[in-house]
Formats: structure tokens, sequence, C-alpha cells
């Protein structure tokens, strides 16, 4: 039996871990998914105070108050961000830092960093002087790579209960205490593993970190867990018995 904490990316809570939560315990694991302050159920907590440093002690506290150990942390896309700094903060609870469709950012790096200028601008724009990041579309004709195998229902489901992110988590940048590192894992969606590998040889900063890490794939968009939640488990599920 292996412990999981599942945290989600950007605009999700708990409930995008939902089958995979399922399918992990069926299996005889113990999954806590998480939902960070600001979001889902806890979207009345989104104060523009909300920072990346909150949704790390998030993680790190419910690690700690749970007593787990030998923990292998998921964290989605933009909930890469805080894993990687609550791996450093308390790595002897930590056995894996798994990244789905995410990655260690380097020091210094902001989520918003990553996003090229004429979008950052365009973020910008829909922000205004406000604190929160609007959730994107769900439009399979604008964004087809990322919403590739979500189906109708699942699509109305994200426009229902996805919410808008506290805009500090992703300006912030990423710092890390220069503890002990811990092992990493990746798995990959919307990057075959090819270019996955070119990546992390050109030390591009979505992977910097996962050169000695575990590489899997997933095939599907920027959400496996909605679209392909079995898969995903099984990877998971082979991570922790690898």
């Amino acid at each position: 039996m292996a412990t999981y904490v599942l945290v989600p990316g950007f605009w999700l809570g708990a409930w995008a871990w939902r089958d995979v939560t399922e399918t992990l315990r069926a299996r005889g694991h113990d999954v806590y998914p998480m939902t960070l302050t600001g979001l889902a159920e806890r979207d009345h907590l989104a104060g523009p105070d909300v920072s990346l440093e909150t949704h790390t002690l998030d993680i790190v506290r419910l690690i700690e108050v749970e007593d787990l150990r030998d923990v292998l942390l998921v964290g989605h896309s933009g909930g890469g961000m805080p894993v990687a700094q609550a791996a450093d903060r308390i790595p002897d609870r930590i056995t894996r830092v798994i990244y789905v469709e995410s990655g260690p950012l380097p020091d210094g790096t902001a989520q918003f960093d990553t996003v090229p200028p004429e979008e950052q601008q365009r973020l910008r724009a829909a922000i205004g002087d406000g604190h929160l990041l609007p959730p994107p579309a769900w439009d399979p004709l604008a964004d087809p790579v990322n919403v590739a195998g979500l189906d109708e229902p699942t699509l109305a489901l994200l426009r229902a209960r996805a919410t808008a992110q506290p805009l500090r988590t992703a300006t912030d940048p990423v710092r890390r205490t220069g503890g002990r590192p811990v092992p990493t894992a990746l798995v990959a969606s919307t990057f075959p593993l090819g270019v996955v590998r070119e990546m992390i040889d050109q030390e591009h900063p979505f992977f910097t970190g996962l050169a000695d890490g575990l590489l899997h794939e997933v095939p599907t968009g920027h959400w496996p867990m909605l679209s392909e939640p079995k898969a995903l488990a099984d990877v998971l599920d082979l991570i922790a018995r690898g």
C-alpha cells in the first residue's frame, strides 16, 4: 500500500481527482486528494493574499497533521509549483514527487514566466486590477490539444465547477531552501516522451530537474485525471510498485 497526496492544477479542486482516487483506493492505497486555499469549495477564501506560499503550506500542513510518511506527492500542472516547494520543506516525509503535465520549475521562475509575452498581456487584460485568474473557456475548437479526450459532459462539468485561480500562485516564483533533493517522476500527456527527453537535454525550464526522474506518458489532453483517469491511476500505481 502506498500513500498519495493529489494536488490539482489551476482552477480545480479535490473533485477533479475523484475517479483516480476511487481507483487507487480500490487497489488498497491511501489517497488524500486536496483542494488548495481559494479554490472549489474553498473559493470563499480567495483573497489577494493567497499566494504560492499559502498553497505550499496547505500541502505541508496536511502531510504533517495527518502524520503521513513515505508520501507519493502528485502535482498536476500549476500544482507542480507548491508541490516542489512542499517537498523541499519536508523531504523526509516524501518518497517521490510525481509531476503530471508539470515539472519542477527552476528557482526564481513563476508559472507566468513560462507563458509567451502576448499571452501574458492577454491574461493581464482579463484580470485587470483584480487578484484572480479566470478559468479558460474549455473550448475544444479554440484549444484542441489541451482539452483532447474530454467529452461534452466533462467539459460541462469543468465549466460549472472550475473557479478562478488566486493570481499570486501564478506570479510568485518558486523558492527552495536547498534541502535534500527528493526523487521525481513525470507523467506527460500533451508532450510525447521523445520531445520531453529532448527538452530535458536542452535544459528547458518545464522539465529542469527531471533528468534522473522516471518518465511515463498517458497520451491525452492536459487534464488526464478527467480524460483518462484509469490510465493515470495505472501509471501512479506502477510508480508506487516500482
